[in-house]
């Protein structure tokens, strides 16, 4: 599955589930290769549309799943179905792979409170993780700038292989790609508000309301004033990816 813009960029998704993602990371682990982990949503789609150095940092990722049914859904129209694989439930899988490969972890986040709580919830469900570096960067986080290579400094000297990126969209993105080419063997992911699930500063949907694939609207009935914006933004880019994903299915037939 794919989505095209006019710039002639193009994000793919390359992992169909969460298997083919943690397979694909435990061999580059192995390989001491760098690689940024991206998890595409609605949200990133409406800002993909808009920015071009959203699209450019976006292509530029090495591993792509879906987080978010409407993405899954599309696939499905496109004929080309990949399963849903939220940032948010890759943290822990994530960790363990890189636990079971003897190599230790950086946490890029919110803020200091939020790292070392997460922290110290991922220990406790992967006891043999090694947390190298907890570091919240100053807001507003220029992803680009000085800090940002401050941060990429930091991660060299922690000896961290694995960087889980808190940021937001589209600064998670734009510091992955910046970051995995200057440093070259670690692997980054960008969950989003997945620390902050972890660390008690955020709060999930219940189990009930992701079965029902209605967590969008519970976040959002939790913090309108943050996010009915931008699910409505995200929601009204839909028929034009709607008309692309026909369009695939429709080549897949000729």
């Amino acid at each position: 599955m794919h989505f095209s813009f006019p710039d002639g960029n193009a994000v793919r998704i390359n992992c169909r589930d969460s298997s083919a993602l943690l397979a694909a990371v435990r061999q580059r682990l192995a390989e001491g290769r760098g690689f940024a982990i991206a998890t595409i949503n609605v949200d990133h789609l409406q800002r993909l549309g808009e920015d071009p150095r959203f699209r450019s940092a976006y292509a530029a990722h090495d591993l792509v799943c879906a987080d978010g049914n409407p993405i899954v859904w599309l696939s499905r129209i496109a004929g080309r179905p990949v399963a849903l694989a939220p940032g948010s439930d890759l943290v822990l899988p994530l960790a363990a792979e890189a636990a079971r490969a003897g190599l230790p972890v950086a946490l890029i986040g919110s803020s200091d409170e939020s790292l070392a709580l997460a922290g110290r919830s991922m220990q406790a469900a992967v006891p043999e993780l090694r947390v190298a570096l907890t570091h919240a960067p100053g807001f507003p986080f220029d992803p680009m700038g000085a800090e940002g290579a401050e941060i990429i400094g930091r991660i060299r000297a922690s000896g961290a292989r694995l960087c889980f990126l808190a940021l937001g969209a589209p600064r998670q993105e734009l510091f992955a790609i910046r970051a995995r080419d200057a440093l070259g063997d670690v692997g980054f992911a960008s969950i989003g508000a997945g620390l902050d699930f972890l660390s008690g500063h955020q709060r999930r949907a219940p189990q009930w309301v992701r079965r029902i694939k209605l967590e969008w609207l519970w976040r959002m009935l939790s913090n309108p004033r943050r996010l009915f914006l931008r699910y409505a933004k995200g929601f009204a880019v839909l028929p034009g990816h709607l008309r692309q994903a026909l369009a695939i299915r429709g080549e897949n037939r000729k």
